[in-house]
């Protein structure tokens, strides 16, 4: 009785560390859940929502235009700003008085910013913004309420920093009525 229970022992000891090792692999390097915090993507993403983060797509593909992705914020320890891309490697970008975004001097045609940029808000990109064969400029949709590659402080991401792309939205439970906050 002794073997057989240390058997078991050693058996289950062996199964859930396999159980912790994949977890860690899987968040690590496939996927990972991440809250919004803040307005900066509505109205398509609101400030509470709970998203999977793709880690594994962007290993086989580049990032494409209008993806949302995550990357850290790099004045603030594990802080995670989740935009849009707008520009791609090698593009020029910048936006007009009018507030009108321009990918190589063309308006670029989006369903997302549904708002006129206001003049305060266009940032750095009044002035034409070339991008390097690595970096991505990316946007809030709430253009007129987001920290992005307008302000220096953000500036346009290089391909390093993505952590990945927004792929499933899980909305919070307490929105079902499910779990309430006490």
């Amino acid at each position: 009785m002794g073997k057989r229970f240390l058997r078991e022992g050693v058996s289950t000891i062996l199964y859930l560390l396999g159980v912790v090792c994949l977890t860690y692999l899987l968040i690590t390097y496939v996927g990972q859940r991440t809250e919004v915090n803040g307005e900066s993507m509505e109205a398509t993403l609101s400030d509470g929502d709970n998203l999977i983060v793709d880690k594994i797509s962007y290993r086989f593909r580049d990032p494409q235009r209008f993806d949302i992705i995550v990357f850290p914020f790099q004045y603030r320890e594990n802080t995670f700003y989740i935009k849009r891309i707008i520009g791609l490697p090698g593009e020029t970008v910048q936006i007009g008085e009018d507030g009108t975004i321009y990918i190589n001097g063309e308006v670029l045609q989006e369903p997302y910013g549904r708002e006129v940029i206001r003049p305060e808000n266009i940032g750095i990109a009044k002035d034409p913004i070339v991008l390097g064969e690595d970096e991505y400029f990316v946007m809030g949709d709430n253009r007129n309420n987001s920290s992005d590659s307008r302000t220096e402080i953000v500036g346009n991401i290089h391909r390093s920093d993505i952590i990945g792309r927004a792929w499933m939205r899980i909305w919070p439970l307490d929105k079902f009525g499910i779990l309430k906050h006490q």
